[in-house]
């Protein structure tokens, strides 16, 4: 369980990882006050095992795509990994000139409280929600998320794979700085920013919950070409879309050492249910349970962790789409045992009759002339990962009324 610290006018809440039994029907979707929706968020992986002592004296400008705009802003900062409490002595955000610059559009700057303090202590295993500040954030637009860490902290909590680059100095405090000019070196990591909502009209948000395929691994840097910044431009600002993708992220095990998370179910209430104003979960995960080692071949242990998914959300009334697992035929492992499990699992999402509803992304990108490949046109080339054109046909494939 992550424990969330919440500042200013904003009610505290615990959020915990029970199972829940059953799922309802006529479910009514429970907003929460006050008219905040996700706009983006990140799920964290992992802490960096190589800084025992954190970053001391780091500036890390973290580069972000919103999916709706709204009046104000509010930044969710985390220190899920952290071993140690964690000391952000100034967290600032802006509006980005662009998504490949660390300079902020004039005007934008400032600088974020919590509890009307500028500075605030995280305690490990925790995340902070900083104070609303009014900022006129665009849709469909770039954000700049600037912590300064002035003292050591242990393990830095991050997600791993962005196809963003950000930007960062080990210099000092030059969270504030407009130009941009400090930030000399580059990342392509997000460090400690794990969401951002808006305080907006729109009617909830979407969260895509999944693995690599959902992180975007295959698309073009900088372009926001995951296929969920992609289903976010088709939605032209009508519902947040938040990002629930961890690269290497399996269902049921975790993976020792790596940066791929803790599983689908260990991290679902904190990285989805925990979200502002959810509506709607689009599941795109399992592929990794079969295809890494150890290969889990049973269908019905796959199923069963969709069946939990399934409870906990439709306990918060929230609806929940399986998305079919794409064809990976001529990925290092493929075998057919391995397809049988992706077959089996695949027809059960379409025929199982649990979720609220299904995305065919196993039609929409198979080679029909070889079912079990992908259509060469949308393959990045490892037989895995969509490119940019597949990631597009599986946005294109979302019936946007079912959201």
């Amino acid at each position: 369980m992550r424990r969330l610290l919440v500042f200013g006018a904003v009610v505290v809440t615990l959020v915990g990882s029970g199972a829940v039994a059953s799922s309802t029907t006529g479910r009514e979707r429970h907003a929460p006050p006050g008219g905040w929706v996700g706009t983006w968020s990140a799920s964290p992986g992992t802490g960096v095992a190589n800084t025992p002592n954190g970053y001391p004296n780091y500036s890390i400008r973290n580069v972000i795509h919103t999916s709706i705009g709204g009046s104000s802003a509010r930044v969710r900062l985390s220190n899920t990994f952290g071993t140690s409490p964690l000391t952000l002595g100034k967290v600032t955000i802006a509006v980005a000139r662009s998504n490949t610059s660390p300079a902020a559009r004039p005007g934008t700057m400032r600088t974020l409280t919590f509890g009307g303090q500028r500075s605030v202590v995280v305690p490990a295993a925790a995340e902070v929600l900083s104070d609303p500040v009014r900022l006129s954030v665009p849709r469909d637009g770039d954000l700049l998320v600037t912590t300064y860490v002035p003292t050591e902290s242990g393990p830095v909590t991050y997600h791993a794979f962005t196809g963003q680059t950000s930007f960062f100095t080990r210099n000092g405090d030059f969270a504030d700085q407009e130009s941009g000019a400090a930030f000399t070196e580059q990342t392509s990591v997000w460090h400690y920013v794990s969401g951002v909502d808006v305080r907006s009209d729109v009617r909830g948000s979407v969260v895509t919950f999944g693995d690599s395929i959902t992180d975007g691994v295959g698309s073009t840097d900088n372009t926001n070409h995951r296929w969920p910044d992609l289903l976010s431009d088709r939605l032209r600002g009508r519902l947040g879309v938040l990002n629930a993708g961890i690269s290497g992220n399996r269902l049921l095990l975790d993976v020792p050492g790596s940066a791929f998370g803790r599983n689908a179910l260990a991290r679902f209430a904190d990285d989805v249910l925990s979200q502002g104003d959810v509506r709607t979960i689009i599941v795109l995960e399992g592929i990794n349970d079969i295809q890494q080692t150890p290969h889990q071949t049973d269908p019905a242990a796959i199923i069963s962790a969709y069946r939990q998914l399934i409870a906990q959300a439709h306990a918060r009334g929230i609806r929940v789409i399986g998305a079919t697992m794409l064809p990976f035929k001529g990925w290092r492992v493929w075998d057919e045992t391995l397809e049988a499990t992706r077959v089996a699992v695949n027809t059960w999402i379409r025929t199982g009759g649990e979720f609220d509803g299904f995305i065919d992304f196993d039609k929409v990108t198979r080679d029909p002339a070889d079912p079990q490949r992908m259509l060469p046109a949308y393959d990045s080339g490892d037989h895995l990962h969509p490119g940019d054109a597949g990631y597009q046909a599986m946005a294109n494939a979302v019936d946007l009324s079912k959201l």
